[in-house]
């Protein structure tokens, strides 16, 4: 074999992508910061195989270790507070449907919830979100926010509701008192998401995805209480519930997700420059577009189909389109912080682009499931995407302190995952 080929481990078979082995000498991790200083202190960026170094950060001393009193406090607060709301919304709905339409309704909104968690995940491929969050954000969005709403609702009413005629009364309810109070209580749970959570959110993809994760909780159990109602009232009227269901079930599941998707986008929009009076002040502002939609939305009446093919249809379109674009520019903030790190020598080009391009990723992840590393492919590229994520907060200003630690966790993980992903043990090739 000629010293200028690659030994035939490596050669990529026709049409597929082989990522590059490690680099030669790679250090087992990156120097240690040096010791902090009363102030701020600027922490060295690590140095690859290629003796490059990544643009430094300034670093703020470390914090002690935290004590375990407020997590548990926060744990214990958090299940208190959700079985008082399961014990307001469980009565709820068995009172306006019946057990028999608690059930039915239970059936027939797992298909609009399916259809919507899809999409959410659609959007949050590039960059997922943990799984606990997004499972907490469905859980205040199914019962937080309905126990809020259903608190709050003849509160509301009986202070700024019309006084006579039952007809403005049910059109106030759907027109101002819905937008207004749903919007708020979904609202209120991402507010408190991006607050405790910050770290996790990066930009308005991600504000976009809890936005829309917590509409579709709402209006999983605000679906069942339609479709549970209705079966109860007609006696399991087959054709009254087609017609609900397919108007709130299969023409617009989206609606909710939309209304509080607007508002976690504005929200994601100010957590790239992280300051929680900048989050407050973009929960108070986005929840106008999110009760406006709400209000539009609410207001069809008889001209429902027209609403919707004119007003609804495009909207949607319009977010889809806004979405796509998102992403791009997700995948964009990713292949820069890359490339920085690929400049230090802990990847080559070819890697950045295999990590951070969907052409690449599609293309290493069809060479690794042919050899039976597609598990192995898909934890590099998310351990990588990680790592860019966590640079681009820092240079954002947020989460600065644990930079320094989180990095030097990520750059250790891709060492092993890369080894794994090439089939490398004790630098040797497994065959």
């Amino acid at each position: 074999m000629r010293s200028n080929e690659r030994p035939r481990w490596q050669q990529p078979e026709p049409g597929s992508y082989v990522p590059p082995p490690r680099p030669r000498q790679a250090p087992e991790s990156a120097p240690n910061p040096p010791a902090p200083a009363p102030e701020a202190v600027r922490a060295p960026g690590p140095t690859g195989a290629l003796g490059g170094a990544l643009p430094p950060l300034a670093v703020p001393p470390p914090r002690g270790p935290r004590l375990g009193r407020g997590a548990l406090a926060v744990v214990v607060g958090g299940g208190a507070a959700l079985l008082a709301a399961l014990a307001v919304v469980v009565p709820f709905l068995l009172r306006a449907t019946g057990s028999s339409g608690l059930l039915v309704g239970f059936l027939l909104s797992l298909f609009p919830l399916a259809i919507v968690l899809l999409a959410v995940f659609a959007v949050d491929r590039w960059e997922p979100e943990p799984r606990r969050l997004i499972v907490l954000a469905l859980v205040w969005g199914a019962v937080m926010s309905v126990a809020a709403t259903t608190l709050v609702q003849p509160v509301f009413l009986d202070a700024f509701g019309p006084r006579s005629g039952a007809a403005q009364t049910m059109r106030f309810l759907a027109t101002v008192e819905a937008p207004m109070v749903e919007e708020s209580a979904k609202g209120l749970g991402l507010l408190i998401l991006m607050l405790a959570a910050r770290k996790y959110v990066d930009g308005p993809v991600d504000g976009i995805v809890y936005g829309m994760t917590i509409a579709a909780g709402f209006a999983f159990t605000e679906n069942i209480l339609y479709f549970g109602r209705l079966f109860s009232e007609t006696s399991g009227s087959a054709a009254s519930l087609a017609v609900v269901f397919t108007m709130r079930g299969v023409l617009s599941p989206f609606a909710h997700a939309m209304f509080t998707g607007t508002l976690g986008l504005v929200m994601g929009l100010a957590a790239r420059r992280w300051s929680p009076g900048l989050v407050v002040g973009a929960f108070l502002v986005g929840l106008a577009p999110a009760m406006l939609l709400h209000n539009i939305w609410n207001s069809g009446g008889e001209d429902f189909f027209f609403l919707y093919v004119l007003v609804q249809i495009p909207l949607f379109g319009a977010a889809t389109v806004g979405v796509y674009f998102l992403r791009r520019a997700e995948a964009r903030l990713t292949h820069e912080r890359l490339l920085e790190y690929a400049q230090a020598g802990w990847f080559s080009p070819l890697e950045v682009e295999m990590l951070a391009t969907p052409r690449g990723r599609s293309a290493g992840l069809k060479w690794a499931t042919g050899l039976g590393r597609g598990t192995a492919m898909r934890a590099f590229i998310r351990t990588a995407t990680d790592l860019a994520a966590a640079r681009q907060r820092a240079l954002s200003g947020r989460d600065v302190r644990g930079y320094a630690a989180s990095q030097q966790e990520l750059l250790d993980r891709i060492g092993r995952e890369r080894d794994a992903l090439l089939g490398m043990s004790g630098g040797r090739p497994r065959l």
